[in-house]
């Protein structure tokens, strides 16, 4: 295997920001329909593009990001797990909120709980953060899941701004954890 520079890892999975060499393989994740299934549309090469160039300059401007994820065990690239800034208009931001997207091959073996455990963990050690929250829409109940296992409580409902033109994905809940909780439920 190819030994490769992780910010981090957890049992199974390394996080690293992101490479040019990622693009092929985030694409077709982006265009995955069923991955897709909670946005409005998958995406094309520019919009996959423009994303990796924030994703990069999110971890340029606060040294976290959503992260390439890949399999230790042999390198594959199954998405990105994460912490982005957020500032749309909520009554729950501006915040750091923990996010993933994983390609279908990688659903069902706990990765994204595992993912998402990890990156609490940076989040609050590395980063001294307070609280960091996590969003989907209403009808997204395998994210809603991965929010409950990793210790994160409901604490409302929102319309997201961006998505006034797509109302059947306006409508979402925001969990959130406080680094006291998490805490006392470490890994």
């Amino acid at each position: 295997m190819e030994n490769k520079n992780y910010l981090f890892k957890s049992e199974r999975l390394g996080f690293r920001n992101w490479e040019q060499a990622d693009l092929e393989e985030f694409v077709k994740l982006n265009a995955d329909e069923k991955v897709m299934e909670h946005f409005p549309k998958t995406l094309s090469l520019d919009e996959v593009r423009k994303l990796v160039e924030k994703l990069k300059n999110q971890f340029e401007t606060f040294r976290f990001t959503y992260y390439v994820t890949e399999v230790l065990a042999t390198n594959e690239f199954i998405g990105m797990i994460g912490m982005a800034y957020q500032v749309f208009p909520s009554a729950y931001t501006p915040a750091v909120d923990i996010g993933w997207r994983l390609k279908r091959s990688a659903w069902g073996k706990g990765y994204a709980t595992e993912g998402a455990k990890r990156c609490l963990n940076h989040g609050f050690s590395k980063f001294d953060m307070d609280r960091i929250i996590s969003i989907c829409t209403l009808k997204n109940t395998k994210s809603e899941n991965v929010m409950k296992k990793i210790g994160m409580t409901k604490i409302g409902e929102f319309n997201y701004p961006d998505m006034k033109q797509n109302p059947e994905y306006e409508a979402h809940f925001c969990y959130e954890i406080s680094r006291n909780s998490f805490s006392a439920n470490i890994i």
